[in-house]
This record gives C-alpha cells, sequence and structure tokens, in this order.
C-alpha cells in the first residue's frame, strides 16, 4: 500500500487486451494503483518477439508482482497460460493476494 492505495498487477494472456484495459479502469476508480503489461505480444506488439525481448519481459513482469500487494488474473474463459501459471506460482510463493476475474473453481 501507497497511503490509501492498494497496488495491484494485472496478470494474463495478451490475448485479452481489451479485458486488461477494463480491469485497469475499474481498479483505478475503485482507487488502486494498477500496474499492466507494457506490450501486448498476442494482440499485435511485434516487438515482443524480437530476441531476448520476451526472456526481458517476463523477468520485468515478476519484478511488478514484487511491487504489487495482489495481483488480478485475466482469466477469459478461465484460460491461464504457460506464462501466467509461473506468475501466480510466484506471487503464491511471495505471499501476494491473488484475485481472478472469472471465479476458479476447486
Amino acid at each position: 500500500m501507497i497511503k490509501n492505495y492498494k497496488i495491484v498487477t494485472l496478470c494474463g494472456s495478451t490475448r485479452f487486451k481489451e479485458q486488461f484495459i477494463e480491469a485497469q479502469k475499474r481498479l483505478t476508480l475503485e482507487g488502486c494503483i494498477v500496474i499492466s503489461v507494457g506490450l501486448f505480444g498476442h494482440s499485435g506488439d511485434e516487438e515482443v518477439w524480437k530476441p531476448g525481448t520476451k526472456e526481458m519481459l517476463n523477468d520485468m513482469h515478476l519484478r511488478k508482482i514484487d511491487m504489487a500487494v495482489e495481483i488480478y488474473v485475466i482469466n477469459v474463459g478461465g484460460y491461464i497460460g504457460e506464462s501466467t501459471k509461473r506468475e501466480i506460482a510466484y506471487a503464491e510463493k511471495t505471499g501476494k493476494k491473488i484475485n481472478y476475474l472469472e471465479q476458479i473453481i476447486r
């Protein structure tokens, strides 16, 4: 928390660009500081696929999780890809709260 603002990092497949933007807007209006992805590789940002860039972005996203008190997983249709699974595991390991766009039934 910074002052009265909870810091939340968005996680999920970058194919869900619209849902990322909607979640960022909603969480911001709820009084959260929202940290999101910088590029949407699965939604047309081709720079992601240059050598070394994807690896850098993956590591950077873990640092974004470090900065947050919780993550918010954009899991449209229940979809959680391998990168997002790693991010969830990292968040769990580092004691972050985890919320989901769509409820997970366990």
